[in-house]
């Protein structure tokens, strides 16, 4: 008994160690109005010295020289600039706290095929990382479960408020799925041995395969004799993607990888999204003509292949762009969710290698809300839309910019965090 207590106390000391403090913030009580700053819609044009109104969470006009209710609050921004809230097209912020530590690291289910699992409710709105995000302005992220071929459901959240379902703006908003690497054949002195050939593509899609032909069984019988057929959980969960209602995330690089998920969506009809996507280049037409978004995984990365040049990685949004291929960028990387706060630089350099800076701003606001289907409510400062947007006193691509104040749903956030707390410690030891 006593050693249970004791596991349990350290267990809660553990949990306090690594929860914000930051409280979220309260419902938006009056208008409020921020005037003469520079104003980044980004679904229109850039308004010099513009305002912005909203009540009640939402965005109610924009313009210059707003009139505006007597009691609204006011924001003087001269010199400053406005923008929506940034949007991270992936990331595990909330499901990992330090990739190092097995305990604080929630992003996989045993077993191949999870559809049924939500990352939504894995989301830890205490997480560390969170505040440090938003202090850059990242307001929003795409979570996603990994591992196995079908990894779960992932979520659009928003990174302020007290639980998992107060942040969740869009709980299943895409099928996350790994798709697998296909490997060639062994060559011999001679070239392939067929005999020493690795498995097929259905091989190693086999599980896929067989996955698609019981939801559709399982939704026919849904269908015809709703009462008598029990619910499955996991083809359950897979019926909104075969009815084209929810897209398939699909981590592919290889040129390969990208080929065959194009054709597994062909072939069952599915709406596809790939993330990665670093060889799309080399069949670009075929993603063109299929109509399939791409998720660039981080412009801070080395190249996929031995061959590929080494600024790949910086100019594969600016090749998207002119190719004409919807893409959004994200923060995934080696640094994992303590890396998101740097989402605004990975959208700097793809703009220093060919982007213009209003195309790279519109990759971590619009464009993404656009792939996963909240366009209708964020990624731009538009009327209608929520409140969700951040005050800068300068360009938010460039890395001495600092985020003045930032709101959600019209709700201002705090912008303190473990790195604030700790600038802040040590000004005071050297001031002592």
């Amino acid at each position: 008994m006593k050693t249970i207590t004791l596991l349990t106390s350290w267990a809660l000391l553990a949990s306090s160690l690594i929860a914000s403090d930051q409280i979220p913030g309260g419902p938006q009580k009056r208008p409020i109005i921020i005037r003469n700053a520079t104003v980044h819609t980004v679904s229109g044009e850039t308004i010099q010295n513009g305002c912005v109104l909203f009540k009640d969470g939402k965005i109610t006009e924009i313009g210059v020289n707003l009139s505006f209710p007597g009691d609204a609050e006011t924001i003087e921004a001269k010199g400053q600039h406005v923008y929506p809230g940034l949007m991270d097209s992936y990331s595990h912020i909330g499901l990992v706290e330090i990739d190092s530590i097995k305990a604080s690291v929630d992003t996989t289910e045993i077993g191949s095929l999870n559809p049924n699992v939500r990352a939504a409710v894995a989301f830890n709105p205490d997480s560390e990382a969170i505040p440090v995000a938003r202090a850059n302005g990242v307001l929003i992220s795409v979570i996603a479960p990994n591992g196995g071929l079908i990894s779960g459901r992932a979520a659009v959240m928003v990174l302020d408020g007290w639980t998992w379902e107060g942040m969740t703006l869009l709980p299943d908003a895409a099928m996350a799925a790994s798709w697998p690497r296909f490997a060639t054949a062994p060559r011999g002195r001679r070239g392939g041995d067929a005999e020493s050939a690795p498995a097929t593509d259905n091989d190693r899609l086999g599980p896929l395969h067989d996955l698609m032909r019981e939801v559709k069984a399982y939704g026919l019988a849904r269908t015809k004799a709703p009462k008598e057929q029990p619910i499955d959980l996991r083809l359950e969960a897979m019926l909104p993607v075969v009815e084209r209602k929810t897209p398939m995330l699909v981590q592919a690089n290889t040129t390969k990888q990208i080929q065959t998920a194009i054709a597994f969506s062909k072939q069952y009809n599915l709406k596809l999204i790939l993330m990665g996507g670093a060889d799309t280049m080399q069949c670009a037409n075929l993603v063109k003509e299929a109509k399939v978004s791409v998720v660039v995984a981080s412009v801070y990365r080395l190249p996929s292949r031995r061959d590929a040049a080494y600024d790949a990685a910086y100019t594969l949004p600016a090749q998207l762009h002119e190719a004409g291929i919807p893409f959004s960028i994200a923060s995934d990387g080696r640094f994992g969710a303590s890396g998101v706060r740097n989402l605004p630089y990975h959208a700097a350099t793809a703009a220093a290698f060919g982007l213009t800076e209003e195309q790279a701003l519109r990759s971590i606001t619009l464009s993404p809300a656009e792939i996963f289907g909240v366009s209708d409510r964020i990624g731009s400062i538009t009327v209608g839309k929520d409140a969700t947007l951040i005050l800068t006193d300068g360009n938010i691509l460039e890395t001495p910019t600092q985020v003045l104040k930032a709101f959600v749903q019209g709700r201002q956030v705090d912008l303190s965090s473990k790195h604030t707390q700790l600038n802040d410690k040590y000004k005071a030891k050297y001031a002592q």
